[in-house]
């Protein structure tokens, strides 16, 4: 799990957009993005609670086609979602004071991630 906030508003403050969107994608199927407070608890807590509701286990259906021990991993990065949008007004991204972005891996293994950010406005 990281923090991808920082990389958001810098992205954000190059485009020279001042209001609008800015979108965030992750590429892959076992990775989301979200937003949370970006602090070690949660960062604990968020990826312990996603094991204990969809565990690592042989008896998903993913299992019998591909044997590779991440069905879980799909199932809770769907549970997330690929992406956000978040508005931006005066060249910044709309965040709460305890509100930061971030990518979470829910692989079994790591993974090199690209994430796409679109920034749209004017």
């Amino acid at each position: 799990m990281q923090d991808i906030t920082g990389s958001v508003a810098a992205i954000v403050r190059d485009s020279g957009i001042s209001a609008g969107t800015v979108h965030v994608f992750n590429i892959g199927s076992t990775g989301a993005i979200g937003t949370i407070e970006f602090e070690p608890g949660l960062q604990e807590d968020l990826p312990m609670i996603f094991d204990r509701l969809m565990p690592p286990s042989r008896e998903y259906g993913h299992e019998r086609a591909w044997h590779d021990g991440n069905g879980h991993s799909h199932l809770q990065a769907t549970t997330l979602g690929p992406s956000i949008s978040v508005p931006v007004d005066e060249g910044a991204p709309v965040l709460g004071t305890w509100q930061q972005i971030f990518h979470l891996e829910c692989d079994i293994k790591p993974r090199q991630r690209e994430i796409v950010v679109t920034v749209t406005g004017e």
